[in-house]
């Protein structure tokens, strides 16, 4: 691992364009410690939510353009957008990748219970948050008695065929407090053998992910005088070999009012690609285009990296 602390990050720039991910809104059935979007039950506005035009463009875009092979679909909870639905078959019907980033929980609001059953038809790809295997470190996290829920929905979406062999389900998690995750290939076996053995529950990957420094999370650290020292944290670990991995390079990440971005991390900070419209996406060929990047972008790079899809190297 070639770790090396750095004034600023370095200039990074794109590759070819293969993934659209669409962050669908803040709207989430949770509020938690860590979300960098400050996703809540209380984001339900139409400013806060994209719109079925927006929807539409995104799956005429995908239409158009064969390059792009996969949509990942995040929030918020992508699926309490009216829309959400609607976009995941559209997309599978264009025979294209979806990945839906699912926090489990949102099963058990209104009209979603049959969630398992309808990516399952559709064969979309799970990410699912679980930040521990122990329940006071996940209510810890994300609210109290959502490990009790999370245990229900991961067995009914075992049920359905995830996780078994059939479907694939990815667990994703992240540290509670300012320290960086252990690799996966440490934490995964644990985690395996713990929801095996005391809830005959089962998954493909485990997922680490660093928290970022931004919003919700950033506010913890600043009241608890930690900001600093976490911020120190990442670039005193930051690995020159995670760059040629890193998601933006091959990603652009559009908001619900159809801003673009070249991440979901950037998008939340309005670190908006600037003189590109939505319509206008594919018009360029946006390879070798600088990639905005901020005091943020040392979380992707510690360690082993971290992404949307987990380590980098």
């Amino acid at each position: 691992m070639s770790s090396t602390q750095l004034a600023t990050f370095p200039a990074i720039q794109r590759g070819e364009l293969t993934t659209l991910q669409f962050n669908m809104g803040r709207l989430c059935n949770q509020a938690c410690l860590h979300c960098h979007v400050d996703s809540s039950p209380a984001r339900s506005g139409a400013e806060d939510n994209a719109a079925k035009n927006l929807c539409e463009q995104i799956v005429e875009l995908i239409r158009g353009n064969p390059q792009v092979l996969t949509l990942d679909l995040t929030g918020g909870a992508p699926e309490l957008n009216p829309n959400f639905r609607w976009m995941v078959e559209k997309t599978r019907e264009l025979d294209r990748k979806v990945f839906v980033r699912h926090n489990i929980t949102v099963q058990s609001e209104p009209g979603q219970s049959d969630l398992p059953e309808f990516f399952a038809k559709n064969n979309v790809e799970l990410f699912c948050s679980l930040p521990c295997y122990l329940e006071d470190n996940v209510d810890a996290q994300r609210g109290q008695g959502v490990f009790a829920q999370s245990i229900v929905g991961l067995r009914r979406l075992n049920q359905v065929g995830f996780g078994t062999g059939t479907y694939t389900l990815n667990l994703v998690y992240n540290p509670i407090g300012n320290s960086l995750p252990a690799p996966s290939a440490e934490l995964e076996p644990a985690y395996k053998t713990e929801l095996r053995e005391r809830f005959d529950l089962h998954f493909d990957r485990l997922l680490c992910i660093t928290n970022q420094p931004i919003h919700r999370f950033k506010s913890a650290l600043h009241r608890l005088g930690k900001l600093n020292g976490y911020e120190q944290l990442l670039r005193e670990n930051f690995n020159s070999s995670t760059l040629d991995n890193l998601m933006c390079r091959s990603a652009i990440s559009i908001r619900w009012d159809g801003k673009i971005f070249d991440c979901d991390f950037n998008l939340v900070q309005n670190l908006e690609i600037p003189n590109l419209e939505l319509k206008d996406l594919f018009a360029q060929d946006l390879s070798g285009n600088p990639i905005g990047t901020a005091e943020h972008c040392f979380a992707c790079t510690a360690g082993c990296g971290s992404s949307c899809g987990g380590e980098l190297v």
